[in-house]
């Protein structure tokens, strides 16, 4: 059987922070592979249809539709994202918070549907989140996605503000952060924003700016961006993400959460094993 996550994990980890099925449904051993199924999509990008059902439960065959329920039921009351909060909240202390890096991500949008327009760039439809890693580069935040028209800084203090307003539900401080931002952030108000938090900017000076005399970057901490751009790759390993075929914002936001659990349960998994 194929899985991403063993048993344990999913069962440890994931399900305590999801609704259960009404007496008589589905059992807890079932629930596990139903999770493992999700996680199958959103790894191989398949669509539901083709989930291979046969091969994913050992017991009882739920029928991709019953799969795709759980997952948009979970998704529609908002418990991918919460079930993301509590996990972070439990394994804060093993992220490294030195220095946090910020960057936008266009995905294109097949479908069309919510917060969905042209991007010029990448001459077609697409949709814009911004994402926030630590120093290893696990991804801890994200933004609502905006329609692709928008630029990385549209309605930037709220954006952000509500990231920070996420990481401190985890019981995460943001005063007192380095944060590596490059120059497609470089704004005054992004700037003033950071400096209201308490939070270090290490922005790149954008080459329109006027007027950059003083405004210090650290060039040895932000080579160390590097790191989320290899986040980006990490994340296009996960096929449903490579492009947005959901049409709301939450089904596609939840994809999102779940890869950020995956990433970061396998990187305690591996340090555990060492």
């Amino acid at each position: 059987m194929y899985t991403m996550l063993d048993k344990d994990t999913i069962k440890n980890e994931i399900l305590p922070h999801l609704s259960k099925a009404k007496r008589g449904y589905a059992t807890q051993s079932c629930l596990i592979e139903v999770v493992n199924a999700i996680l199958y999509k959103l790894k191989t990008g398949c669509q539901w249809a083709f989930l291979p059902v046969e091969a994913l439960f050992s017991g009882k065959v739920l029928s991709y539709g019953a799969v795709y329920h759980h997952y948009n039921k979970w998704s529609k009351s908002g418990e991918w994202k919460s079930m993301w909060v509590r996990l972070l909240d439990k394994h804060r202390h093993k992220l490294d918070m030195s220095s946090v890096d910020l960057d936008g991500s266009h995905t294109a949008a097949l479908r069309g549907g919510e917060e969905v327009g042209y991007q010029g760039r990448k001459k077609r439809k697409t949709t814009n989140a911004l994402y926030l890693t630590d120093r290893q580069g696990l991804p801890i935040a994200m933004s609502s996605p905006k329609s692709g028209e928008h630029h990385d800084v549209h309605d930037i203090e709220k954006v952000i503000g509500d990231m920070f307003n996420d990481l401190e539900k985890s019981h995460i401080r943001v005063d007192g952060l380095f944060l590596n931002a490059d120059a497609g952030f470089d704004c005054d108000v992004l700037r003033g924003f950071l400096g209201e938090k308490e939070i270090i900017a290490n922005i790149c000076i954008n080459k329109r700016r006027e007027n950059a005399d003083d405004i210090f970057v650290d060039d040895e901490l932000y080579a160390e961006r590097y790191s989320i751009e290899r986040t980006n790759a990490w994340m296009d390993s996960f096929r449903t993400l490579l492009n947005r075929f959901d049409t709301t914002v939450s089904s596609w936001m939840s994809w999102n959460y779940l890869a950020f659990a995956v990433l970061l349960l396998k990187k305690i998994s591996r340090k555990q094993k060492v």
